[in-house]
């Protein structure tokens, strides 16, 4: 079943297979932003009209293009984590669910997947970085999950944490950030049926470098907040540590919504730049929440936009 929130978003705009799997994290300072390959009519048509036709692109190789990742665990170098993620074991997995529950336990995937109905999700994915590209999810909501383990009055956050183990992850040697990567979520938005537990892409398992088994997506935030390969998922009624907010607050909220409005202290947050149809496009408008404005706006009614990030 294909489920779209944001009725703009077809196959057409989905970020090709090959692209998506081995993508290249490019930081974005003050440069310009490379790119290469082929583009879809539909795609192409929407980038041109937001772009007011303006392409200014250099072509990467194909190797570059599907070599390059980031999931730091595996090291900082963009094509260790295809180099390096094939190590990881996603089976057996167990995710321990405990805190402000009425079943707390530790769960395996199988448990876990037992009854949930896995949709696909056509999303926008907007990287701090100042890059985007849309994917095709699968997976369920999380607050089905929740639901099942029963949330306790009370329970305000939600925390995760990604799997520590240095004999596979040979990132961990490295205090690039205070391991286990931990990122946490408002309740509300936790629950919010936009919120997925994603399985696969491209309705195959997820490959180790995108977060296998099983990762959060939450299409309105920077991608980072979209933790992966999850190990522990915690309901706690004290805001909990994320790893890039901890890293660097000035830098990293705890929210972390897409807003064009409140820039990054290094870079404008204002356009992005959109891998799709194998190509880096041009520039394009950031749109507020990532386009996903008249669906979780409500969740921050009362709140300064532009006092936090």
């Amino acid at each position: 079943m294909a489920y779209r929130y944001n009725s703009d978003l077809t196959r057409d705009d989905v970020t090709p297979r090959e692209v998506y799997l081995n993508r290249r994290q490019i930081m974005m300072g003050s440069g310009a932003m490379l790119g290469a390959g082929l583009i879809g009519g539909a795609a192409h048509a929407q980038a041109v009209a937001q772009t007011g036709g303006a392409w200014d692109l250099t072509l990467n190789s194909l190797e570059e293009i599907t070599t390059y990742n980031n999931f730091y665990e595996f090291g900082t170098g963009k094509d260790d984590p295809a180099r390096y993620a094939r190590a990881l074991t996603t089976a057996p997995w167990e995710i321990v669910i405990d805190g402000m529950v009425d079943n707390p336990g530790t769960y395996s995937f199988d448990q876990i997947m037992e009854g949930m109905t896995v949709e696909e999700r056509i999303y926008r994915l907007r990287c701090v970085e100042r890059w985007s590209m849309v994917v095709p999810w699968n997976g369920f909501e999380l607050a089905d999950l929740l639901n099942r383990v029963g949330v306790q009055e009370g329970a305000q956050y939600v925390a995760f944490e990604t799997a520590m183990r240095p004999e596979e992850m040979p990132g961990l040697a490295y205090p690039i950030i205070d391991w286990p990567y931990r990122e946490g979520l408002r309740l509300d938005e936790a629950m919010h049926p936009l919120t997925i537990l994603a399985t696969g892409i491209y309705g195959e398992a997820m490959p180790n470098q995108n977060g296998a088994p099983i990762r959060l997506v939450v299409p309105w935030k920077y991608g980072y907040k979209s933790i992966k390969s999850i190990v522990r998922i915690t309901l706690t009624d004290e805001q909990p540590r994320t790893a890039w907010n901890t890293y660097s607050t000035q830098e990293y909220g705890f929210y972390s919504n897409v807003n064009p409005n409140r820039d990054h202290p290094r870079w404008s947050q204002a356009e992005e730049r959109r891998i799709g149809g194998g190509l880096f496009a041009s520039r394009i408008p950031t749109l507020m929440f990532n386009g996903y404005e008249d669906e979780v706006a409500s969740l921050y009614a009362g709140m300064d936009l532009n006092e936090f990030h």
